[in-house]
């Protein structure tokens, strides 16, 4: 790729890398932020649920809104308006203060995941789409590695507030790359609402978003109360727990190195061994909790295919979309993911509160399960239908 091309992906990918580490960081913190005012883990742990259900209201309605901006002019605002509200969450006086930042954060994040694949791959060459999306799953695992921990680190430093100021400063350094490198995008603006229902008669792109929503309830079910597991169920330390995220991240992109190799060569394959075997590490995460060297092969394991899931669906969502409704679409896949997201944190909290954070695990592996078994039983079908639909169509040209 040329500078042109490698450019603007670098800096998508720097953006995903803060929108993540914003969005995971609270889970690192949340000990930190429920002491600081004097609530509950899992009082704590709804700044999750609370942010992941205002970008799944969001999304589409907002995406709906800017259907027809230019697509540079969307970019840099929301980046604009993510760095404004970083700030007031790292000068939250009160848990409520708190909710409200993140709750403008929520609000830059339903823009940004609705164009962030489809942008990455507008700016590259039609063969190196894979890549693209490759490299936004890489920004996302780097947050894990790099961000999550980090966060966590400057928190336990400097007091958590100086994490989200943190992620600000950030952002604004990557607004001004933005503003520097990306070119104008234009948006066709061809999409109406009176469009959308038939978005819903596609049968590929409904089991996806089924799909999604299932299988991420059961996958933050676990994941949105790791911190606690891993310290009081597993008994690692502190530092040791910033170890297991690390890992976690790290796995994430040989996860996303993976699927930019393979995933073309078997992609049903490719969708099963990735659900089915994060699937396995959800149910295996009480067992490895008897020793630390089990946990951190389970975070790995789990790091790995949780990335090779998230592409997977990504791409095939892109693939299933009509070409001028790709960023209506993907604001919908970010609305059920965070569906996905708000339920499994809730149900999380609420499997800690009344049973212990020991089972979740296995509460959330029942649900990867019915995700896993629905994509077997229909999705993987229609997909392969699709596939020879559209290998005839181009035949008969």
């Amino acid at each position: 790729m040329s500078p042109r091309q490698w450019l603007p992906l670098i800096g998508i990918t720097i953006c995903v890398f803060i929108f993540n580490m914003s969005e995971f960081m609270p889970i690192g913190l949340l000990t930190d932020i429920a002491t600081d005012f004097s609530v509950s883990e899992s009082t704590a742990g709804m700044i999750i649920s609370i942010y992941a259900w205002a970008v799944a209201i969001l999304s589409l309605p907002i995406m709906l809104l800017l259907r027809k901006m230019e697509y540079r002019r969307m970019l840099l605002m929301c980046v604009g308006l993510f760095a404004f509200f970083q700030v007031l969450s790292g000068i939250s006086s009160s848990y409520w203060m708190l909710v409200v930042s993140r709750l403008g954060v929520a609000v830059a994040h339903s823009v940004f995941w609705s164009i962030a694949s489809p942008l990455a791959v507008k700016v590259v060459a039609p063969e190196l789409q894979k890549l693209a999306i490759s490299m936004v799953a890489a920004g996302t695992s780097i947050a894990m590695i790099a961000g999550l921990p980090l966060g966590r680190i400057i928190g336990l430093a400097m007091g958590w507030r100086m994490s989200f100021v943190t992620i600000a400063v950030v952002s604004v350094m990557a607004l001004v790359l933005l503003m520097v490198v990306f070119p104008k995008v234009e948006n066709p603006g061809t999409f109406t609402l009176g469009r959308l229902p038939g978005l819903f008669r596609i049968k590929v792109l409904v089991g996806i978003y089924v799909v999604v929503a299932v299988f991420v309830t059961g996958y933050y079910t676990g994941y949105s109360y790791i911190e606690p597991f891993v310290m009081q169920i597993a008994g690692l330390s502190e530092s040791m727990t910033t170890v297991a995220l690390t890992v976690f991240g790290l796995a994430g992109i040989v996860g996303s190195m993976v699927f930019t190799k393979y995933y073309d060569r078997s992609r049903f394959g490719f969708i099963i061994l990735a659900l089915g075997r994060l699937c396995t590490c959800l149910f295996m995460l009480r067992i490895s909790a008897t020793a630390m060297i089990a946990v951190m092969v389970v975070c790995a394991l789990w790091g790995f295919f949780a990335t090779m899931f998230n592409v997977s669906f990504q791409n095939e969502a892109i693939r299933a979309s009509p070409s001028d409704a790709t960023a209506i679409a993907m604001s919908m896949f970010s609305g059920i993911y965070n569906v996905g997201i708000a339920m499994g944190s809730l149900i999380g909290g609420t499997v800690t509160e009344m049973m212990s954070v020991g089972m979740i695990g296995y509460v959330g592996g029942v649900f990867t399960l019915v995700a896993v078994v629905f994509t077997m039983v229909y999705l993987i079908k229609h997909m392969k239908e699709n596939d020879e639909e559209r290998r005839m169509r181009l035949e008969g040209l």
